[in-house]
């Protein structure tokens, strides 16, 4: 959304793992004392989503039709904020929300550990199976797929999206078309940043940080990421990954990239700023993260074109019931109408978050949908396209936790200087085997 909505937040699944022995107790918004009910004998839920899952609209179409239910919606903030208290709560017993969101990066790990869940198909998932696509609904399966703990989000279909007013002064061209044709391949792409570079009229970078390379590489290139299909660590041995790592640092040592630090104040900054021209985009990142954080100031300079290397997926959330919730029917019903049809339209209105039921998919309201944001971007076109020949990817129980508190920290070291690419590579390597060994 998850993201992930920056769905690549740190899952820290190591965390879960001693969390859940442990059953530490947390501080949450949720005070279990209310006794979840409302006004009138109203059945009182709370729904827990991190970064902008674009439900407000859809829960207010979830209580008109269910006026024996009210909905209180905790947004967390940022997936690395919200996701070690779920831990904490779910260890507890006690402070997770009815319903709460959980990002593709950390749902391995809970599919492992899934007692602290309710089994969705006990309370009549199996009806839905149809509604999204076999991948999706087959993560959140246990492996004797006899429980399921989620039903799907969004779908991190992706694109490039980009400053046309930033091309226009480097002498670029700016229809999104002909900006589609100019980086067919990551190669195109990285020339055409040397372009925009060698012009000399635009202060800006070509691109936010070398670090946002990785995930649209990765999978538009692997069937694996960190992790083989037996959840054993092989980022030092997936050649695609070692790839993306030289190509981004190359583009820093070309004074392509910005430098900053994704999801920080810095990269806040760098969008009011106009600091970069391009950033690799999944749905759920346009009007859900780039648009807020670029501010109406920039509305209209912004467009969308398609991602060099054809498709591929970045992201995507599920919503899960915690086995604590003491309503867990009606909690039920509330992720299933907001990850039907109705739900899925309505967060795609709201916050870009691209459908993955099916029927959403088909649906003239997410296939004609245009964003005045970005220069009137067929943005469900555009991103429909992306995921029509889209291959799962395998993640593993950890995949977060390698990426966003070892590899990602070490590339962005090498980035800034202060560790070279080899030393880095050799640092994320040998942290991540001690993390996942």
């Amino acid at each position: 959304m998850s993201v992930m909505r920056r769905r690549l937040r740190i899952a820290a699944a190591a965390v879960l793992a001693a969390g859940l022995a442990l059953g530490s107790a947390g501080c949450s918004k949720k005070n279990d004392d209310e006794g979840s009910t409302g006004e009138g004998g109203q059945v009182k839920l709370v729904l827990q989503t991190f970064q902008n899952f674009g439900y407000d609209q859809a829960i207010k179409d979830f209580e008109a039709a269910h006026p024996n239910i009210k909905v209180e919606h905790q947004k967390m903030g940022e997936l690395r904020d919200f996701q070690p208290k779920l831990v904490q709560w779910l260890a507890a017993g006690s402070g997770a929300g009815d319903v709460v969101g959980l990002e593709e990066g950390v749902l391995f790990g809970y599919v492992q550990n899934p007692d602290k869940f309710a089994n969705l198909l006990d309370l009549g998932a199996g009806e839905l199976k149809a509604s999204f696509p076999e991948w999706k609904w087959n993560n959140a399966l246990t492996p004797d797929g006899k429980k399921l703990i989620g039903l799907g989000t969004d779908v991190g279909g992706l694109a490039m999206c980009y400053r046309k007013d930033l091309f226009q002064q480097a002498g670029l061209p700016t229809d999104r078309d002909e900006v589609s044709k100019r980086m067919t391949t990551w190669q195109d792409y990285i020339a055409l940043g040397k372009e925009f570079k060698a012009s000399g009229k635009v202060k800006a970078a070509w691109l936010d940080s070398a670090t946002s390379l990785m995930q649209p590489y990765v999978m538009q290139n692997s069937e694996t990421f960190f992790f083989d299909k037996d959840n054993k660590f092989i980022g030092d041995t997936n050649p695609v990954v070692k790839q993306t790592w030289d190509m981004g640092l190359q583009m820093a040592k070309d004074g392509l990239t910005a430098k900053t630090q994704r999801w920080s104040a810095d990269w806040d900054g760098a969008f009011k700023n106009s600091a970069f021209a391009t950033l690799p985009c999944p749905s759920w990142m346009t009007e859900g993260v780039i648009a807020p954080k670029s501010g109406p100031a920039n509305s209209g300079k912004w467009d969308i074109a398609n991602i060099p290397g054809g498709g591929g997926n970045w992201g995507g959330s599920y919503l899960a019931v915690p086995a604590q919730s003491k309503h867990p029917k009606e909690a039920y019903e509330l992720a299933k109408y907001l990850t039907s049809k109705a739900g899925h339209l309505a967060a795609f209105k709201e916050a870009g978050a691209m459908p993955s039921d099916i029927a959403a998919l088909e649906d003239p309201a997410f296939k004609d949908k245009t964003s005045e944001y970005f220069s009137g971007a067929p943005t469900g076109k555009i991103f429909g396209e992306s995921v029509k020949n889209m291959k799962p990817v395998f993640l593993g129980a950890k995949h977060q936790q390698v990426w966003e508190t070892i590899f990602e920290p070490q590339m962005q070291a090498a980035e800034r200087g202060r560790l070279s690419p080899d030393a880095a590579w050799k640092k994320a390597v040998d942290e991540a085997k001690k993390a996942t060994s």
